[in-house]
């Protein structure tokens, strides 16, 4: 394949991760990667990719049965459908020759993530797996720090994926992985994310894991009194509600927050005006045309509810009793757990734990390695990066990382831009030490089905004995 010459793709699956993260690295790198088809059923998404990348009708699809029944149109596929959707086309896309790019999770057994495994190995595809947290420059220094020899010998890991109060009420409660029978369990959907990092930084297989945790508050058990179906059907306690989907998606109020603590002092501004003045910084925002992109929000997870970005709109949207986001998050058919401990013993006697709950007050990861030698200490927060080493030889701290993630990052500290990259690379023949191979990217998989086993089952489970 030519090393200068952009890379052609389809896409399978038009929504936030394939129209705004890989969609928008295309028009941004068009000497990178170019998209010459799309199959996505949702009118308004397939329509607004299309135009986007500029595609002839007739490379426009509805479903990715009728894209894949075509002659194979360019070298790569990427997978973005729903996670119990992604084995089919996957399968199929491989078959026709194409190289896939598939979201994270592979798919939601197994038994299907070693078919897409074996079917790649067996045809000599590149299977690569939406694992970005791999190429963030924060898991990238805690890399080196310890297959350096900074920390001396790995002895234990302690990794928290503190997923903020609002994501969890969009994605966990009222979105599309709220139910492990229509998506994935938790610990796979959100953390396997987690357990690929895990396994990469441990250097090793996992040996053993044991697991606990459940849906502790998110049940109509709790509800409040006189709380209805709607957030906007008249709830005695939405103004104080901090699910609230109006407080969400119309006043933003958890962005604006966010902004508020930005190292940034412009960010910090508007947001605080924002939120002491919201009708009269929308009118000032028709005269002040860059004030939009902060009054009529398009970014996530505004851009998954609505397609009027207006407060009106986004109001109109959240009152839209055919629209899940607008539901009391005491009153949805949730299922997954709020809540989960994972312990890991790795076959080099590393050992790890993982904590995930939805409960934070900010969207983030925390992390703390211990060596022989040394201890990291480390934070990726969407406002802020921390990441320190304490040598215990000398008594030295030194600061390996800081900085701010701002409100125009890409949400996973660079690392989706990283992923695309090491994408193109693994397309042309290049190396990329981050790469995760789909054998790789397996273990990581059979590691978070192995913690639901062991959660649902209460016992520890064997990693040779799946």
């Amino acid at each position: 394949m030519s090393k200068t010459k952009p890379i052609t793709a389809i896409m399978i699956g038009a929504g936030d991760r394939g129209k705004d993260i890989y969609g928008q690295y295309a028009l941004a790198h068009p000497d990178d990667i170019r998209f010459v088809a799309v199959a996505e059923p949702d009118p308004f998404r397939r329509e607004a990719f299309a135009q986007q990348h500029g595609l002839r009708p007739d490379r426009v699809y509805t479903t990715w049965e009728l894209l894949i029944g075509e002659a194979q149109l360019a070298d790569a596929a990427f997978i973005c459908t729903q996670d119990q959707m992604h084995t089919e086309p996957a399968l199929a896309a491989m078959e026709q020759g194409y190289h896939i790019m598939l979201e994270k999770p592979m798919a939601p057994t197994a038994i299907e993530c070693q078919q897409l495994v074996d079917t790649s190995e067996r045809l000599g595809l590149n299977l690569q797996i939406g694992y970005v947290m791999r190429y963030s420059p924060f898991f990238n220094r805690v890399y080196q720090a310890i297959h350096s020899g900074q920390l001396g010998e790995l002895i234990c890991i302690s990794q928290r994926e503190n997923v903020s109060y609002w994501h969890m009420a969009h994605s966990f409660v009222r979105g599309n992985w709220r139910n492990s029978q229509k998506s994935t369990p938790m610990i796979l959907a959100k953390c396997c994310h987690d357990m690929d990092l895990l396994h990469w930084l441990a250097g090793a297989p996992a040996r053993k894991i044991s697991s606990f945790g459940s849906l502790t508050h998110f049940r109509p058990d709790k509800a409040p009194d006189g709380a209805p179906e709607n957030c906007a059907a008249g709830c005695p306690h939405e103004e104080e509600c901090i699910f609230s989907a109006i407080d969400i998606y119309v006043r933003l109020t958890p962005l604006l927050r966010l902004g508020i603590m930005s190292d940034a002092w412009h960010y910090r501004t508007i947001a605080k005006l924002l939120m002491r003045y919201p009708q009269e910084m929308d009118s000032l925002a028709r005269f002040v045309t860059p004030l939009k992109q902060f009054t009529e929000w398009d970014g996530w997870p505004v851009r998954v509810m609505a397609t009027d970005y207006t407060r009106q709109g986004r109001m109109r949207a959240v009152e839209d009793p055919a629209n899940p986001y607008g539901r009391c998050v005491y009153h949805c058919d949730n299922d997954v757990v709020d809540h989960q401990h994972v312990n890991i013993e790795f076959d080099n006697d590393v050992t790890a734990t993982l904590i995930m709950h939805g409960h934070s007050y900010a969207e983030g990861r925390t992390l703390r390695v211990d060596g022989s030698t040394g201890t990291l200490i480390g934070e990726i927060y969407l406002h802020r990066q921390r990441l320190t080493l304490f040598d215990k030889r000398t008594g030295k701290e030194t600061e390996l990382l800081k900085g701010g993630l701002e409100l125009d990052d890409d949400g996973h500290g660079g690392g989706d831009e990283g992923l695309m990259k090491a994408f193109i690379k693994m397309m042309r023949g290049e190396q990329d030490g981050a790469v995760t191979g789909a054998r790789g990217s397996l273990e990581s998989h059979l590691m978070a089905f192995a913690a639901e086993q062991s959660r649902i089952e209460g016992r520890t489970i064997a990693m040779n004995a799946l």
